[in-house]
């Protein structure tokens, strides 16, 4: 596709993200929901399975002919997904675990990968409706009920005090103590889901360092997002961007999100 006709999809995308978002909330109003645990031990929750079937619905009425890809459907072998050119990448919920807490921060991610690229990511944030969107090659914006659509950018960082943002589990890893002690001076902002990586599009935060296993569908949407808002998100060991369904596992290798493309960030890194 040429980078005009993600255009065409994108007004459809954000409305399917909505109406995930609803069904979350539909969910998250009640006083209690059934919360079941994965074979990996992760939770999912009714909220999880409504999001996804609202999503694929969507999506399937707008590209019949497309893949969905969503962490609550199955997983087909590599040797089918390696043949697909383009398809859609889904979390239906991401942050389920900040569902239950009640915290407000979860999000619906949204990815249109082509040939292993994210070309067009959506998130959306169920609690505030908050829309953030983007496509390869255009600006980001990020869409907040009762205002007009505002692009966003990543900031600069002056080499000083820094803010990095992080889940509340991260914080307490040693190899992540280790890489705060890099830096002179730094303010942490505590985060769920895809929301951290959007701090930094936005120019909320500088970076954000992700060590441990992830999947596909965590990133892509909110890969396109930093990226067209100025900034990166790279693969810690290679500090190349991440690629997709390149491979038969689905997890993401430890990665780095960050705003100022100028820096060399991976001086930063703590050394084993």
């Amino acid at each position: 596709m040429e980078p005009h006709q993600y255009a065409t999809l994108l007004d459809d995308v954000i409305r399917i993200a909505h109406e995930a978002g609803q069904a979350i909330l539909d969910v998250y109003s009640r006083q209690a929901f059934c919360v079941d645990q994965k074979d990996d031990g992760s939770p999912v929750t009714e909220a999880d399975m409504a999001a996804h079937d609202a999503v694929v619905k969507g999506l399937k009425e707008l590209t019949p002919d497309w893949p969905v890809l969503s962490e609550e459907g199955e997983l087909p072998s590599f040797d089918e997904r390696k043949q697909w050119q383009r398809y859609w990448l889904v979390d239906p919920l991401d942050g389920t675990r900040e569902f239950i807490r009640h915290n407000g921060e979860f999000t619906v991610n949204i990815a249109l990968i082509e040939q292993g690229v994210s070309v067009l990511g959506v998130i959306q944030v169920p609690v505030s409706g908050v829309c953030f969107y983007a496509q390869k090659g255009q600006d980001a914006y990020v869409d907040v009920p009762g205002k007009s659509a505002e692009r966003i950018s990543v900031r600069l960082w002056n080499g000083e005090k820094i803010t990095v943002a992080c889940s509340s589990r991260t914080r307490h890893m040693s190899v992540f103590k280790r890489f705060l002690e890099m830096f002179q001076g730094y303010e942490l902002v505590t985060l769920g889901s895809s929301l951290k990586s959007c701090y930094v599009a936005q120019g909320r935060a500088d970076i954000y360092a992700r060590f441990g296993p992830t999947a596909e569908w965590d990133t892509a949407a909110a890969q396109c997002i930093v990226e067209a808002a100025g900034g990166a998100l790279v693969d810690i060991a290679s500090m190349q961007p991440l690629r997709y369904n390149s491979k038969d596992s689905i997890l993401n290798p430890s990665f780095m999100t960050f705003g100022d493309v100028s820096h060399d960030w991976c001086a930063f890194l703590p050394k084993e």
